[in-house]
């Protein structure tokens, strides 16, 4: 099986006529916008008429440019040193700062509407969308002047957007040296991370020695980035009035503080369960001071657990099928169509990801598979955020636009029906390795991604008093590490250098992207134990969750299901049933 994607449905190339076509109604479109809003909103005469025809603008504008940016975005990914994409990614970070006056208008001229509710009620269209100008009309406190809010898109693209570039290339193109059976060679760093999961014990060390060394040759620039990208971050949310950048993600996320309140005290109650874990999965590798970060992949028990990409394919279809044909038939489909870049090589961008791209009704999956039962399920995970996708394909634009907490919802639901049946078709030594994996797997959102959390708040507050340095980054890293995993690992052997590898911390307009992860695996550990009591009539209920996902508070979509995620006791049910899989597997061997 090809295990590239195809671009082709969105462009053949940058010198398809279709491209350039685009590329100029681009302009066309823009100019249009700037115009219509500067004369439009000028009074609040026919405002319904006028609410209307600015969202039907704006939807179709955004097809248009997210099909061009995604065509860039998607060829870079796979293609690091591409000239052309990159020339193109900085244009369209260009075109995208011309709305910026726009979005302010429209913005300010809803805080103008003293009768909201009544023009929204007056026409169907506009009731449609009735979320998304409330959502806008809220952000008004928090804008600037429209000079000010132009000058600060502007001014992204040469601060917060050029460092996350520089930050990319150089983790994308870096090449680690090691040596692989008696060969010094020079390989891709998502190459060399994969080899964690190998079942060579010599492999996993030498491959985590490699790759912190070769993280000196971009320390200095990385933190460079960080130190950019944070600063600008500070500055913007003191601006604007948040009272931390804390505040503004969560704000921005469509969650609330008590909501993250409630599943932190959850997850910070949970941590001596996943130390035991830990230290369990140690002593049975032969450490007696907890497990060395170098093993926390080590795959457990003696099950040969590798697929090809085909098997993988089928393995992923047929367990999908178990929970819906629709489920199953997007997923083949995706596979079939070569809507997957699979392949580990140079030039590539580590980690897997997926783009759901509107505009077309498709998706696009990148990951780094090697046939590791981990990386199979890597790939169920990301078909999940696509078929998360395909259940708002028929939302206008606007409306098909989630926050990051409930993102992570569909790919863990998917995630969690492919292990199930894998444990339940296994035998005794694969069931142990299929229960250690996906222990493992909860300990990576769960614990990891609080030390991660941990970081970036310790990060924030240091940031505030200046540059952080290239040591201190790694000694905040460090001492989040030992206070998330504890006794359960052996702080002689952490990984110091956690923020260059995990490019999350790269990005200025999400910050904070570790709290969703936990969020999306338990509100999904909740999902799939209700799914189990109700069977099939759930999948209806499941599939209309995901289709409103882009029209509401996080906190009103999980009602849709039942579900109060402002109250611990809910956080604490779903960590309750990943505690009782570690008693099992520490009782086990």
């Amino acid at each position: 099986m090809n295990q590239r994607w195809s671009l082709d449905a969105l462009y053949t190339s940058f010198d398809a006529p279709e491209f350039k076509k685009d590329m100029e109604r681009l302009d066309q479109e823009i100019e249009k916008i700037q115009k219509w809003t500067t004369e439009n909103f000028a009074d609040t005469q026919n405002a319904a008429q006028k609410l209307e025809q600015y969202i039907r603008m704006m939807n179709e504008f955004y097809h248009l440019y997210t099909r061009l940016a995604s065509f860039a975005h998607l060829t870079l990914s796979t293609e690091a040193k591409n000239e052309v994409a990159l020339k193109y990614e900085d244009v369209f970070d260009e075109k995208a700062t011309s709305l910026t006056k726009p979005e302010v208008t429209f913005v300010k001229w809803l805080g103008k509407l003293e009768n909201l509710d009544a023009v929204i009620s007056s026409n169907t269209y506009v009731k449609e969308h009735e979320f998304f100008i409330k959502e806008k009309a809220d952000t008004n406190k928090y804008m600037l002047s429209d000079e000010e809010e132009i000058l600060i898109a502007k001014m992204k693209n040469t601060g917060s957007n050029a460092w996350a570039k520089l930050q990319e290339m150089l983790s994308s193109t870096m090449l680690v040296d090691i040596t692989v059976d008696g060969e010094q060679k020079k390989l891709p760093l998502p190459v060399i991370r994969n080899m964690a999961y190998s079942d060579n014990a010599q492999l996993r060390k030498t491959a985590y020695d490699a790759e912190l060394a070769s993280y000196k040759q971009i320390e200095t620039s990385s933190a460079a980035s960080l130190n950019g990208i944070k600063g600008e971050v500070i500055t913007l949310a003191k601006m604007r009035g948040y009272e931390s950048p804390l505040e503004m993600t969560v704000l921005n996320a469509r969650m609330d503080m008590q909501t993250l309140d409630a599943m932190l005290t959850a997850i910070r109650e949970s941590l001596p369960a996943f130390h035991k874990y830990y230290r369990k999965k140690g002593e049975l590798l032969g450490y007696q001071n907890g497990l060395p970060f170098f093993e926390m992949f080590a795959p457990m028990g003696n099950a040969e657990m590798k697929f090809t990409y085909k098997e993988a394919r089928d393995y992923i279809v047929k367990n999908f099928r178990t929970f819906s044909d629709k489920l199953a038939d997007f997923a083949a489909n995706a596979f079939d169509e070569r809507w997957i870049d699979a392949e580990p090589r140079e030039g590539k961008r580590g980690g897997a990801f997926c783009s759901n791209l509107h505009v077309i009704k498709e998706s696009r999956i990148l990951s780094n598979f090697d046939g590791s039962f981990s990386n199979m399920t890597t790939l169920a995970h990301e078909l999940g955020h696509g078929y998360h996708g395909a259940n708002l394909m028929e939302e206008t634009y606007v409306n098909a636009e989630y926050p990051m907490p409930i993102a992570e919802t569909a790919s863990i639901f998917c995630e969690t029906i492919v292990k199930e049946a894998a444990l339940k078709n296994a035998k005794e030594e694969e069931a142990f390795t299929i229960l250690e994996n996906d222990i493992s797997d909860a300990g990576q959102v769960i614990v990891d991604i609080y030390s991660r959390f941990l970081f970036e708040s310790e990060l924030f507050s240091r940031r505030e008093e200046g540059a952080v340095s290239v040591n201190e980054l790694k000694e905040i890293m460090m001492n989040a590490q030992k206070q998330a995993y504890g006794s359960g690992m052996d702080h002689n052997h952490l990984h110091s250098y956690m923020w260059v590898c995990k490019p999350h911390y790269y990005y200025a307009s999400h910050n904070f992207y570790n709290f969703p992860y936990a969020f999306g695996l338990l509100f999904a550990k909740g999902l799939y134990a209700e799914y189990l009591k109700r069977g099939d009539e759930f999948v209806a209920s499941y599939d209309k969750l995901l289709s409103v996902t882009g029209k509401k508070k996080i906190a009103d979509v999980t009602l849709e299901m039942g579900i109060d995620v402002r109250s611990v006791e809910f956080w604490r049910g779903s960590l309750k049933l990943i505690e009782k899989d570690i008693e099992k597997f520490v009782n086990l061997k």
